[in-house]
């Protein structure tokens, strides 16, 4: 009998990352690769776009885990001095590769967001989470937010984009409650905005066969290509949580 998915869980540190850039599985758990990353979307997040527009970034400003670089790109683009993490060397490699095809000045840093003792000694003035919060369990966060806070300068801004719950047709274990971001992040920021937006992944549910809604489901993720939400070019879009708040 097939795993109902709801069962699975993913342990969260034995998470591989680089390997997942690099077409291998995610977890030494389970044999099962993906071809394509889910978030790379191959340009920035629409919800940092809008945030961008609408938010003053002050610099030096931090993108946490950077991924393939578009978001740091598009801040760069706009004048900014930016550094970015990951703790991919593979995805770092691709974002220096795109950053250099646009004429982006950004400082990739290879880091464990948990520590971040890479950037010690930095004081940042803007911290922007997309798509990092969710991927870390409890424990981690709460080194991630403190690593955070020793990195950033008193007054400094974070905006953070991370599931909710609610993707239609999807069920999927990186989601995060309100209360939870209450929680630990409220232990050394001020947390001034939580309000929903979205996020917009890679995957084209009219194009996936019954082998990838397989893999995915051994990922912990069932897709109902009926039910899904999809933006202009065919992607899933699900709703996130905007979290803006003032370091201590």
């Amino acid at each position: 009998m097939a795993q109902d998915p709801t069962d699975i869980t993913i342990d969260k540190e034995s998470v591989d990352y680089d390997a997942f850039y690099r077409g291998r599985p995610l977890t030494a758990e389970t044999d099962v690769a993906y071809p394509q990353v889910p978030w790379d979307i191959g340009e920035a997040q629409p919800a940092v776009v809008e945030l961008v527009e609408a938010a003053d970034f002050r610099g030096p400003v931090l993108d946490a885990g950077c991924g393939p670089g578009d978001n740091a790109v598009l801040l760069a683009r706009r004048g900014h001095e930016v550094t970015a993490f990951d703790s991919s060397t593979a995805a770092l490699r691709e974002a220096r590769e795109r950053a250099a095809a646009l004429g982006a000045r950004v400082d990739f840093v290879e880091a464990d967001a948990t520590h971040l003792t890479e950037l010690e000694g930095r004081r940042f003035a803007t911290v922007l989470d997309s798509a990092l919060y969710h991927c870390l369990d409890d424990a981690q966060r709460r080194e991630y937010v403190a690593a955070l806070h020793r990195v950033t300068e008193p007054g400094a801004e974070l905006h953070l984009i991370c599931w909710a719950e609610g993707t239609a047709g999807v069920r999927q274990p990186m989601v995060v409650s309100e209360e939870n971001l209450r929680t630990v992040i409220g232990t050394c920021w001020d947390i001034t905005a939580v309000r929903l937006t979205s996020l917009t992944t890679a995957v084209v549910p009219s194009s996936l066969t019954d082998a990838d809604l397989d893999r995915f489901r051994r990922l912990g993720v069932t897709i109902d290509r009926e039910r899904v939400r999809v933006d202009g070019e065919g992607r899933i879009v699900g709703p996130a949580w905007y979290l803006h708040a003032v370091r201590r």
